[in-house]
């Protein structure tokens, strides 16, 4: 009886190493996806902020937290059974997809690129209050922007887990994934919302020091925002032009040369770096190497996508990525 409960025992415990060796190859799963997806992640954060700017304080947090929402379910009721369904039937299209979704951030980091050069400023108009109907539109504009980004982030997350790995495995990958990029997205937005508050009210605290805190809080709000956009706009141009040179020769396979070349052309410049100079330094120049050419990848094609759009009937200067117009909705 003894033996048979030890034996049972043994089992479970079997059972149970089996459950955590799964839930820690999920993780590190989920963190390789994550990580992958860093550039479009950044664009998210780089781009959410804009929804809220200017508005009441005590409607910004609750705004985040509607779009947060919007955000997660697009992951999860949307994206996620659409990219699953892909990678089990159609999984040749992935590489095509991506390839979509890299010119489009290649096109949007280079319409940035554009404004900056032009010194546009006309979407920098802030807005005092606005009524329920108006935050209702602004909400569902931040959410349509967010189906976008988190589209490429799911796809990328997904193209980078194991082909082998069981369908289970990947829904699990891709549901730590979304709940992972989601949380620290707006997260990260919500904290950087809220900075001027806080830099306001240790501006009004009786000590010196935390009043200087609170200040320099407020006067580097703009700065952050301005460096976080900077940021995103360069890792737009990275991640599109870095997907667009993997899938291109992933998709055309082996034997076509010129398909392959720039690929290998990359690939044999950051081998060669790593080869000349060993150790740590190496290896940071030799990224440092391929998402330069990476970026500048991107922007040339970007800046193509730019010119082809702004000579079509539908184009012109409207951002790519802009689905809410704050000065009509406030008239609303």
């Amino acid at each position: 009886m003894s033996a048979g409960l030890f034996g049972l025992l043994d089992d479970v415990a079997a059972i149970a190493k089996l459950a955590a060796a799964s839930i820690d190859d999920v993780g590190a799963a989920a963190g390789r996806a994550t990580t992958k997806a860093a550039g479009v992640v950044i664009d998210d954060t780089a781009v959410t902020p804009q929804y809220v700017h200017g508005l009441a304080a005590d409607r910004e947090l609750p705004i985040v937290k509607q779009i947060a929402i919007g955000s997660i379910r697009n992951k999860l009721l949307i994206i996620l059974p659409a990219a699953l369904l892909l990678s089990e039937f159609l999984p040749d299209l992935i590489p095509v997809i991506l390839m979509a979704g890299g010119t489009f951030l290649a096109y949007e980091g280079a319409h940035k690129v554009w404004h900056m050069l032009a010194h546009d400023e006309d979407h920098d108009t802030p807005v005092a209050e606005v009524g329920p109907e108006a935050e209702k539109a602004m909400i569902a504009g931040a959410v349509r922007t967010d189906l976008i980004l988190s589209a490429e982030i799911m796809v990328i997350a997904l193209a980078d887990i194991d082909d082998d790995a069981s369908f289970w495995s990947k829904l699990a990958i891709l549901v730590v994934v979304a709940f992972v990029i989601t949380i620290a997205v707006y997260g990260v937005v919500a904290l950087i919302v809220k900075m001027d508050d806080v830099g306001l009210n240790l501006a009004q605290r009786k000590a010196a020091f935390v009043q200087k805190v609170g200040r320099g809080l407020v006067a580097g709000m703009p700065k952050l925002l301005s460096f976080i956009s900077i940021v995103g706009t360069v890792a737009m141009l990275w991640v599109g032009g870095h997907i667009l040179l993997v899938n291109v020769a992933d998709s055309h396979g082996d034997g076509l040369d010129l398909w392959n070349a720039p690929y290998d052309w990359v690939h044999g410049i950051e081998h060669d770096i790593k080869h000349a100079i060993h150790g740590f330094f190496g290896s940071v120049l030799a990224w440092l190497a391929n998402t330069g050419i990476s970026a500048v990848i991107g922007l040339v094609v970007g800046l193509v996508v730019v010119a082809v759009v702004r000579v079509l009937p539908f184009g012109g200067d409207k951002d790519p990525i802009e689905q809410y117009d704050v000065d009509e909705s406030a008239e609303a």
